[in-house]
């Protein structure tokens, strides 16, 4: 209880409820053995809902209604599992549709590679018509190796926005460095879909204001996410310089945390997603945090 919520006891009030929000990148379960040797059975899943449970719970006592959940297929993507999660903590839980192609394609299965970005997209979009073991993607997740981009990114863009033509969802790409985003973004209006459907995940990656820039002016969204302690000075600088220069309405932050990882005793180290709430929103100046938290998540993926 903050010294905020004693006041309003004493007093003999409710205390007021915290805002609404929504995190825009997080895992709960990633699994980085490959695509070549994914399979079913390589975790427990009441396991890893036991670990995952607390903190969820502790998130949604802060407001958080919605997380976005980034890991794809072929890394670890459990729908049923964020299901019962969802169900249990009353945190909406977003599953996406896409591959990932960052890791030198590590987690790019055979066929991917083989088949067209029309091919791949029919997936996709069958994927979001029939749902994924009952659950609906709400986004795709993709991601590339850098820069320049490779015929397979190329590709998983291209399906990517050709999917994001048929379904209206939006595309949230891992990306480490702008010039890669800037390629990005010219495949995905090259097939006629708004920039505004494109989030460059890991804008933080880039050292360079010029490239978030350029980047920002094409109309599509920076994502400052792996936020922490180490990152809270630079994730605050940015912040700053999108506001200062008019940008604050496409930027979009969250912690890139969680990772129960299969494999590794006890999951290894889960990390929660409570320091956007408990540490970095008092270093905010009051008048972003409304569209950090809701207004923009919302205008960037939907209600």
């Amino acid at each position: 209880m903050t010294r905020r919520d004693f006041a309003f006891v004493a007093s003999g009030l409710a205390a007021p409820s915290p805002p609404r929000s929504i995190l825009v990148h997080e895992h709960v379960l990633v699994d980085f053995i490959g695509a070549d040797q994914i399979k079913p059975g390589r975790y427990d899943p009441d396991e890893v809902f036991r670990a995952a449970k607390p903190k969820l719970d502790a998130i949604r006592k802060f407001g958080c209604v919605r997380l976005l959940e980034a890991t794809p297929n072929f890394l670890g993507r459990d729908a049923r599992l964020m299901k019962r999660l969802s169900d249990a903590t009353g945190v909406d839980i977003w599953i996406n549709t896409g591959i990932y192609g960052a890791a030198q394609h590590k987690f790019v299965p055979a066929f991917a590679r083989t088949e067209t970005a029309e091919q791949l997209a029919r997936r996709w979009i069958e994927e979001v018509r029939r749902g994924v073991d009952g659950v609906k993607p709400r986004f795709i997740k993709t991601g590339v190796s850098g820069a320049p981009l490779d015929e397979v990114d190329r590709k998983l863009i291209a399906a990517a926005a050709l999917t994001s033509r048929e379904t209206g969802l939006t595309i949230a790409s891992h990306t480490d460095a702008g010039a890669a985003a800037l390629e990005e973004v010219e495949i995905v209006v090259a097939h006629k879909v708004s920039p505004a459907k494109f989030v460059w995940v890991h804008a933080h990656s880039e050292k360079d204001h010029a490239l978030h820039e350029k980047f920002v002016r094409t109309g599509a969204w920076l994502e400052f996410d792996g936020l922490g302690p180490k990152s809270a000075d630079w994730h605050l600088e940015c912040f700053r310089w999108m506001s200062q220069n008019g940008f604050l309405s496409q930027a979009l932050i969250s912690h890139d945390a969680g990772w129960y990882r299969p494999g590794e005793p006890g999951g290894g180290n889960y990390r929660d997603y409570t320091y956007l709430y408990t540490d970095f929103l008092a270093r905010l100046d009051p008048a972003w945090i409304p569209a950090l938290l809701w207004d923009n998540p919302v205008r960037a993926y939907g209600k």
